[in-house]
């Protein structure tokens, strides 16, 4: 009688020369018996047409909660799944059916819950042996422990429905991507809000829903995020279920094996419409106000100008005034709340910058060459310490051109910025002006405005000397002293 087997042909295996004769199993059968003990995670079983018994080594035995002597003499199958629960039963009996009738190979996963024991999860595999004419004459196969790959099953299904559950009660729209770039989910609320056909992750949609006028920059950003594995940021314009059409940041982060290869993308859009407006109104109410504050400046220093010219006495204080009336005017364009659109571009918000703005009126000289030199270490600083140091420093340059090194040609000016532990050190250094005999007799107001403003609203030391080369300035600040919300946090 002819037997084929639904697998790969294997050879035949060679027995050994001590080799019992007709010994009860063969070479073969003893040497997988012996693989399977060995691994302790599979049992092997076997299905006899004829005799209608399935026979069980121990470890199938013990999978299913028998007397492995049942197993050995062989028994019916009813005796042998005599634990599998109830509720798997039919689906069990199905598979063993279909594999019978050639319809499907045998694998299928079931519970069997042993008297006195817990549940197992067995996953039962095998392969129907049929004769010539096709007839089923052996069903044989193994039965694994799988419940701890189960467990795991269940860990991550459990995980799943809470990332979902959090996910679709958040008010911003979640996905993710696969390494690619292509969308995999969505939660309920990018849905709700873009009207598309729930369930539907095609990439293709994006097109239909990103503003045109963002979608270049969008993906852009996109492609270089999945080619470098950076984060992902952009802010662009989605088209509602409504059709209207509203701001949203959108950000991603990858997600690393544990070979560092990215696995998946999640990112969110979170609505910023009301922010953007409410900041484009700000800006405007800004702007508003800041053109009318500049025009106070203009006409104080006007009225100013205009009352000097009946009192010739008055000119020269009336110069030092318009300067300081200017000084704040410029710290007031630097200081003045500003958008993203209008925000000074990167590098125009430090103190390097702002010092050589408001020094510009005595730089160059006549001659076109650099009077003032700015060094050091450059600080990023807002608006809580423009007035003071607009105050200071237009009040040194003042003096500069009047009496010190900026008087002559041949003068200049140094600054340099440094960090000392903590502190700040502002150091204005004059030569190449006229010899200095010393400090002076009197203190001017402006002097003494500037020195005040310092030290009150900064909390700054100031210290001055007077060698005969030129004047020196030190400024000693505390930490946070350039940033309003810094030394806000520390004062508190």
């Amino acid at each position: 009688m002819g037997v084929s087997l639904e697998a790969e042909p294997i050879g035949n295996p060679v027995l050994p020369d001590d080799a019992p004769t007709a010994p009860r199993q063969s070479w073969a059968e003893q040497r997988l018996a012996l693989a399977l003990e060995a691994s302790g995670m599979a049992g092997a079983w076997d299905w006899d047409a004829e005799t209608d018994l399935i026979h069980g080594d121990v470890r199938a035995c013990t999978l299913h909660g028998i007397d492995p002597s049942l197993g050995e003499r062989g028994a019916p199958g009813p005796d042998l799944l005599v634990h599998v629960v109830p509720e798997d039963r039919p689906a069990l009996d199905r598979a063993l059916a279909a594999a019978l009738a050639g319809r499907a190979p045998l694998n299928i996963a079931y519970r069997v819950w042993p008297p006195g024991g817990d549940p197992v999860w067995v996953l039962l595999r095998g392969r129907v042996l049929r004769n010539a004419s096709g007839t089923a004459q052996r069903l044989a196969g193994v039965a694994l422990d799988v419940s701890e790959q189960k467990d795991i099953e269940a860990a991550l299904r459990e995980s799943e429905t809470r990332f979902r559950t959090i996910a679709d009660t958040m008010p911003q729209a979640v996905w993710s991507t696969r390494p690619d770039g292509h969308h995999d989910y969505y939660n309920r609320r990018w849905y709700e809000m873009t009207g598309t056909r729930e369930g539907d992750t095609e990439g293709e949609s994006w097109e239909n829903i990103v503003h045109p006028e963002d979608r270049r920059e969008t993906w852009e950003r996109w492609r270089q995020s999945l080619a470098t594995g950076n984060p992902y940021e952009v802010e662009y314009r989605l088209r509602m279920a409504d059709g209207a059409w509203r701001w949203f940041l959108g950000r991603a982060l990858p997600v690393h094996d544990s070979r560092g290869r990215i696995t998946r993308w999640f990112g969110t859009c979170t609505d910023i419409h009301d922010l953007r407006r409410t900041a484009e109104e700000r800006e405007v109410l800004s702007h508003e106000l800041s053109h009318r504050i500049k025009n106070i400046f203009s006409v104080i220093a006007s009225l100013v100008s205009l009352t000097a010219r009946g009192h010739p006495e008055a000119t020269e204080f009336a110069g030092e005034l318009r300067g300081r009336i200017n000084a704040l005017a410029r710290a007031h364009e630097f200081a003045r709340p500003h958008s993203e659109a209008s925000r000074p571009a990167t590098g125009r918000t430090t103190l390097f910058h702002f010092l050589a703005d408001l020094l510009s009126p005595y730089d160059p000289s006549p001659g076109g060459e650099k009077r003032i030199a700015i060094s050091g270490d450059d600080q990023v600083f807002d608006d809580a310490a423009a007035t003071p140091l607009a105050l200071l420093f237009h009040e040194l340059a003042t003096n500069a051109a009047k009496y010190g090194a900026l008087s002559i040609p041949g003068g200049r000016v140094t600054i340099r910025v440094e960090q000392d532990g903590e502190d700040l050190l502002m150091h204005w250094r004059e030569r190449g002006g006229p010899e200095v005999a010393g400090p002076p007799e009197h203190e001017g107001f402006g002097t003494r405005l500037a020195m005040i403003s310092v030290q009150g609203q900064l909390g700054g030391k100031v210290t001055r000397i007077w060698p005969p080369e030129g004047m020196e300035l030190e400024a000693r600040l505390p930490p946070g002293a350039l940033q309003r919300r810094r030394r806000t946090r520390q004062e508190a």
